[in-house]
């Protein structure tokens, strides 16, 4: 079985601004949010598990699976260039992504599926 698992709020979800790589911690909330989510799947034995290098991610695998988790590059959050940290309402959107040829250093979404993909095939 394959457990994927969002990590828990920070103060940018909060805020509601893009959070990409230059993300923060889990605020008090997020870490509520970890400790729930334990509790509900208390009974599992996780052999193995996995995490993007982001903070707010390994702490969230950290109080789930109870142990260190593995950082793997591949699974780290979508680049969102110089869109990170902005107010959602103030981001200029192609599609569902910041605007690369506004923002620099927006990833190419088919890298990110591609490192992701990777990941899951190894």
């Amino acid at each position: 079985m394959i457990y994927v698992v969002r990590h828990g709020q920070t103060d940018l979800n909060k805020d509601r601004r893009m959070q990409g790589r230059m993300g923060l911690p889990l605020n008090e909330y997020g870490i509520e949010q970890a400790i729930t989510l334990k509790e509900k799947l208390q009974n599992i034995n996780f052999d193995l598990v996995f995490t993007s290098p982001q903070e707010r991610a390994v702490k969230t695998a950290e109080i789930i699976a109870r142990k260190r988790p593995v950082l793997d590059d591949r699974l780290n959050v979508f680049d969102l260039g110089e869109a990170d940290r902005l107010h959602i309402s103030e981001v200029k959107m192609s599609g569902p992504l910041p605007d690369p040829f506004i923002y620099k250093g927006v990833e190419e979404p088919n890298s990110f599926v591609k490192r992701v993909f990777s990941f899951m095939k190894e």
